[in-house]
């Protein structure tokens, strides 16, 4: 999925034997026509589809970090005094970088692995991630991370978002997505038509992982919510999946539209604005990118993290000059 406003080209050379190619299909010779079109068409499907699956995060930079006005050169930044005294607490930098913290019970949402410690002994530049590893946590939205080349910065819920999408549909291709039921059942006041969605396509909701009962004319009761939900706003999330039943009002079209469905519960499950992520949550949300088939981008098409080289940074504060 791209993001609005941007469009896909490419050129494609593609090698036939000429008697599959109808050249005269077309007057002006302008267009041709194969005669094995479904054999050709299935060839650049399967082609594209499995180049776009190894769009990895770290193995190129999804969009160009944003270029440092021209007029940097000549300005001289002044900095005032920090009124900082020569004994700071090493205690404060311990409490940043994780060095005197108790290990924090991981998320339900991340599944933290072992990570060297930003602090720790400098790995070998081979041994260093793609993305790198953690370093700080920038106004609760993204992650600012050191890797072999300078400074990578994520955006964390995009990031998490294409990972829970992608689990999602892997789950969904084996079957019916893993869920669990609630201690306690929730019941949202919803529209007579929402509520009427919510019996009509009880079957569609269980395939998404998610058990509806009608208790009212206006209600709903939530009985199970897909197991990667946990942690999520419930009753929120179903009310905007019953927004999206109601438009789709066919299953043929509840079936095109699936891909957007897991999209909206994928949204729903990532972590937050303002989520505070200890330094192995935001270790494990890098390597879990890596892992993760096309995460260089979220599911509405924006990036999920861009690099700044060395060489830009020195640019930014003109070393060597």
């Amino acid at each position: 999925m791209l993001f609005h406003g941007r469009h896909p080209a490419f050129v494609l050379f593609l090698e036939l034997d000429p008697l599959l190619v109808d050249v005269n299909a077309h007057p002006a010779k302008t267009a041709v026509r194969f005669r094995e079109q479904r054999l050709v068409h299935d060839f650049l499907f399967r082609s594209l589809h499995e180049a776009l699956a190894q769009t990895r995060a770290g193995q190129a930079a999804t969009i160009a970090a944003p270029a440092f006005p021209s007029s940097a050169a000549a300005f001289v930044p002044q900095q005032a005094g920090l009124g900082l005294r020569v004994a700071e607490p090493l205690a404060a930098y311990g409490s940043v970088y994780g060095r005197n913290e108790a290990p924090a019970a991981p998320s339900s949402a991340l599944l933290p692995t072992a990570m060297p410690g930003p602090m720790s002994e400098a790995p070998a530049a081979d041994e260093i991630p793609p993305l790198g590893f953690a370093i700080a946590q920038l106004h609760g939205v993204y992650v600012l991370a050191q890797n072999a080349q300078g400074l990578v910065l994520v955006d964390m819920h995009a990031a998490h978002e294409r990972i829970t999408y992608e689990r999602l549909k892997a789950q969904q291709a084996c079957g019916d997505i893993a869920s669990q039921q609630l201690l306690v059942p929730t019941t949202v006041s919803v529209t007579r038509r929402e509520a009427d969605a919510a019996e009509d396509f009880h079957t569609a909701f269980q395939k998404l992982g998610i058990e509806l009962a009608r208790s009212g004319e206006t209600s709903v009761l939530i009985r199970r919510i897909p197991v990667l939900l946990d942690g999520a706003d419930v009753e929120r999330l179903v009310r905007d999946v019953l927004a999206e039943f109601v438009q789709h009002d066919s299953s043929r079209r509840l079936e095109e539209a699936a891909n957007e469905l897991l999209s909206t519960l994928a949204c729903h499950a990532s972590v937050r604005a303002n989520r505070r992520l200890t330094v192995p949550e935001m270790n494990a949300l890098l390597r879990q990118m890596e892992a993760t088939e096309r995460s260089g981008q979220c599911n509405h098409g924006r990036p999920t993290w861009v690099q700044w080289t060395m060489q830009d940074l020195d640019r930014l504060f003109q070393r060597g000059r």
